[in-house]
């Protein structure tokens, strides 16, 4: 039996496999203990299914794709959109270190990947496919980046990316909350709240900024919600328009990149645009940002964009990578619980706040940002408030991050392939 998916039919399938990926986080524990998505939980039920039928010749399933490379661009369009300049100064030197220490993180996942694939006999590709693009960039860039590798030679990247940065997903979570506690017990440390442990190098008017910054977002967000304007058409319409002007303009830039021989996403160049349409608002004022509604508007698109990824898995084309890539991931795991134990923590002070950040790099360095705050909310609870944290991580994961991570892929990308 051969089914073959039109653009609705897709899009009602990836809204199906969705709310399946809902049901089971509420049904099971263990998912919604360690962050997992619900459209990654029902796409790789999908995909599974998908494998069995397909090695047993049941049926061969194919889905219309133009609604996923869509939703893509919104949603890396509306990552453009969040990083704003102006933000990220107000956390100092503080986030000025941890994106430092991302950016060699990053370098760090992919020169190991690359090293093993040469160990295995693999084409480097394949180390990126195991590297910083499953493992900090999550399901979202392993989605965008899997197909331009397989565009330059890589067969089944995309598959070998999601299958990656599902491992991360869960292995984040394990390591994350273990780590912050070996750390808070092994020094000694204590919550924020106490003065007299705070690094000197942090002074205590640093720390008053970062939480300052971190009340003004909650009181905004506060505001927003008791006037009524976190729902409304107006400002949605006058969101999306920005994203939509910025995905058009984008595809320009893209075009231009390409035509001077660069290899990449298609959605950097609309990132770059999102990102100069909120930096000119922000310094001059012309015009508004809807920085909340875009968000929205990026969620719902990273959300029909991984159920219809996952759901074009084939994962009977992982049989005979089985062991390297097991390997592979087992070694960037071993790498970041390293890499925060005995240089993130010493960096970002040896006090408690770094601890916390451990904790959380483990989540956004194997997996994804909500990862990390569900690892470092599970050490607030235990050791106290961790205002500073609170504000560099999120920063870190959803302003610098994925801008940084592209960059460093796409420079690769053109250097290996």
């Amino acid at each position: 039996m051969n089914v073959n998916l039109n653009i609705y039919q897709t899009l009602a399938a990836a809204v199906a496999v969705y709310y399946v990926g809902v049901l089971l986080r509420i049904k099971v524990p263990f998912l919604r203990k360690y962050c997992i998505p619900a459209p990654v939980v029902g796409g790789i039920l999908f995909a599974v299914i998908n494998d069995i039928l397909y090695v047993n010749g049941i049926w061969t399933y194919k889905q219309d794709t133009i609604m996923q490379n869509v939703c893509m661009m919104l949603f890396f369009t509306s990552i453009g959109y969040t990083a704003s300049i102006s933000l990220i100064k107000k956390g100092g030197s503080l986030v000025a270190k941890m994106a430092v220490l991302t950016a060699i993180l990053i370098v760090c996942q992919n020169i190991i990947g690359i090293s093993l694939a040469h160990v295995f006999d693999l084409s480097p590709l394949m180390g990126l496919a195991t590297g910083s693009i499953p493992m900090v960039g999550g399901h979202g860039t392993s989605g965008s980046f899997g197909p331009v590798l397989e565009s330059v030679g890589l067969d089944n990247a995309t598959t070998i990316a999601f299958a990656a940065a599902t491992f991360g997903l869960v292995s984040g979570s394990l390591l994350g909350g273990p780590m912050g506690e070996l750390l808070v017990r092994r020094n000694h440390l204590f919550s924020i709240a106490d003065e007299e442990r705070l690094d000197p190098e942090n002074s205590q008017d640093e720390v008053q900024k970062l939480e300052q910054a971190a009340h003004g977002e909650r009181k905004a967000i506060d505001e927003e919600k008791r006037t009524g304007q976190s729902i409304n058409n107006y400002r949605f319409m006058n969101a999306l328009a920005h994203l939509l002007l910025a995905m058009g303009l984008g595809t320009v830039v893209s075009q231009f990149f390409s035509s001077i021989g660069l290899i990449f996403p298609g959605y950097i160049g609309s990132m770059l645009v999102a990102a100069i349409i909120r930096n000119v608002a922000d310094y001059t004022h012309v015009y508004k940002v809807y920085q909340r509604e875009s968000e929205v508007l990026g969620n719902l698109g990273l959300t029909i964009f991984l159920s219809c990824a996952l759901m074009s898995l084939k994962l009977w084309q992982l049989s005979d990578l089985a062991i390297p890539l097991m390997a592979m991931l087992a070694s960037q795991v071993l790498f970041i619980a390293l890499f925060v134990r005995f240089v993130l923590f010493r960096v970002m002070g040896s006090n408690y706040e770094a601890a916390v950040m451990a904790a959380g790099t483990c989540g956004f360095g194997l997996g994804a940002t909500p990862n990390a705050i569900a690892n470092m909310s599970v050490m607030v609870e235990r050791f106290g408030p961790a205002p500073t944290a609170f504000f560099v991580i999120p920063i870190i994961g959803a302003l610098i991050v994925d801008f940084v991570n592209s960059s460093i892929v796409t420079v690769l990308i053109n250097f290996l392939a």
